[in-house]
């Protein structure tokens, strides 16, 4: 959901009453012997050495100089104890005291009162030096709450395995920016704490001004060099703006200047380049297929305009497929006349902004999540319990509010599973716009249809020599099942087909004088 609001305005919107911030569940880090060596001196291995981290991944948190510190994904582990405010106080140069096989953290000296005063202020050990100059040290009790977190997700890699590379001892963890998962109790650090420590890198703020018209959204960082995707609702102001100016700003505060690549207004993705971007954090990918119902949700993005926000909640319903109003829909949707989206509860949230007026709509498969998703979210990360990407965010049910002006969150929020993610952002950066699949049929909701008495999309016209044709579909066949995707009605089969690149080969099902009969069909391509 894009916040559309006038340039004029203040980029945030009104965001009511100031935000409270939830308890943290405790879950206490377990403690475990570990002592500060001397500067210099070899480190002592810990008492259980997990095993080494996957590639690409170190129990390491994100830093002003090293935005891109990876978090391993393999644990739970024993946790170090703290070290007293003496031992916090040594120097870190040298060997890690913290695994025999870590990357060495070269002391690095801070050079601004600010970071002097932000240490103290979190509780983070200073040094002054003969010079008065602060030394930049963090707090231990900091790093340790830091490591606990990356160790949480989906297993860490332990403290003593990092990746070749990588710094176990950030140097800016404790900051004012908001950029920073802050961690003010380490023996509170939970898994949610995890899964943001190693997302919110990979998230972007998108600001999308287009004449007197603006708005905020939110993007998902595919590659080190600036390749981001979001929602072509969010860049274009859903069909408002053919050439918008668009400004990301990354998680740790840097601004980039931004182009589209292309938009897929068919299932509402795009992607765009960061200009002279470098050292960025890439998102994992997760397969959406194979989340089930229950599994923990995480949402990433800005709400609002508030950047670095995380929600959490659970997959609260799957094989799910919408129907909604795009303005920047293609006049052609080939297999079935889509129109508005009417009394839909399902629509892309705008905020203070004001949606065009559609009269042509989408249909998409989507992830159904609890996670809290606003206005300014649309595009942004849902990540599972691994801190993986599963999906990017894109609608809401509301129950109230007009289209104008909608309500907020109730808890029925949307997102395009990771895999028709991949397929299209991929498409786009390749050849600047993506394929989709076509049937060659009208279809229309089953239940709809007089005397048929089951679930479908119900075969209204069969193109002739179009796909549908010649994989032996006829007029008054229910489809039932599409590409191992059970089908209730007209929109989750076309769903279903445009989630598929043109020229795909898929099974399908259907019920014909009561009897079930299996195909297979080679989907033509849709013209967009």
């Amino acid at each position: 959901m894009s916040e559309n609001v006038p340039t004029s305005n203040d980029p945030h919107g009104s965001a009511g009453d100031e935000p409270q911030r939830p308890p943290v569940p405790a879950q206490p880090a377990a403690d475990a012997a570990a002592t500060t060596p001397a500067e210099g001196s070899a480190a002592p291995a810990p008492a259980s050495t997990p095993a080494a981290a996957p590639q690409g991944y170190a129990a390491s948190a994100p830093s002003a100089q090293q935005p891109n510190g990876g978090y391993a994904a393999q644990a739970p582990y024993t946790a170090p104890r703290v070290p007293s405010d003496a031992e916090a106080s040594a120097p870190y140069g040298g060997a890690h005291p913290y695994g025999a096989n870590a990357t060495t953290a070269p002391q690095h000296a801070a050079t601004t009162p600010h970071h002097t005063a932000t240490a103290t202020a979190h509780g983070a050990a200073t040094d002054q030096g003969s010079q008065g100059q602060p030394s930049g040290r963090i707090g231990a009790g900091k790093v340790v709450g830091i490591m606990v977190a990356a160790a949480l997700v989906g297993g860490a890699a332990g403290i003593g395995g990092a990746a070749a590379g990588a710094s176990l001892f950030p140097q800016s963890v404790v900051t004012t920016s908001p950029s920073t998962v802050i961690v003010n109790n380490t023996d509170s650090v939970n898994q949610t704490t995890a899964i943001a420590a190693k997302v919110v890198p990979s998230v972007v703020t998108i600001s999308v001004s287009s004449g007197s018209s603006g708005g905020t959204g939110s993007g998902v960082v595919l590659t080190a060099d600036g390749y981001v995707v979001t929602n072509t609702h969010v860049v274009t102001l859903d069909g408002q703006a053919a050439d918008p100016e668009l400004t990301v700003t990354t998680s740790d505060g840097k601004v980039y200047s931004a182009e589209i690549v292309g938009t897929d207004p068919t299932y509402d993705l795009a992607v765009i380049k960061l200009t002279d971007a470098s050292g960025l954090t890439p998102i994992e990918f997760a397969d959406s297929t194979k989340l089930n119902v229950g599994d923990q949700t995480v949402a990433v993005g800005a709400p609002l305009g508030l950047s670095n926000t995380v929600t959490t909640g659970i997959v609260s319903a799957l094989n799910r497929s919408i129907q909604i109003a795009s303005s920047a829909a293609p006049d052609s949707q080939g297999d079935s006349p889509q129109q508005g989206q009417g009394d839909s509860p399902f629509r892309f949230d705008f905020g203070q902004g004001q949606q065009q007026s559609a009269t042509r709509s989408i249909s998409i498969a989507v992830i159904q999540t609890d996670a809290a998703i606003n206005p300014g979210n649309s595009g942004g990360a849902l990540a599972n319990g691994d801190g993986k990407l599963i999906g990017i965010n894109v609608a809401i049910a509301s129950t109230g509010g007009s289209s104008s002006s909608p309500a907020g969150s109730i808890g029925v929020g949307f997102s395009i599973p990771s895999v028709i993610v991949k397929r299209i952002s991929d498409e786009i950066i390749e050849n600047g716009k993506a394929t989709h699949g076509l049937l060659g049929a009208i279809v229309g909701d089953a239940a709809a249809q007089p005397n048929v008495t089951m679930l479908g999309a119900y075969i209204i016209e069969v193109t002739s020599g179009g796909p549908a044709d010649a994989a032996g579909l006829k007029k008054g066949d229910v489809v039932t099942s599409f590409n191992g995707f059970p089908v209730t009605d007209a929109t989750d089969l076309i769903a279903q087909v445009r989630a598929l690149a043109a020229g795909s080969t898929a099974p399908i099902v259907y019920v014909r004088d009561g009897k079930t009969i299996s195909a297979e069909v080679t989907l033509g391509s849709l013209t967009q």
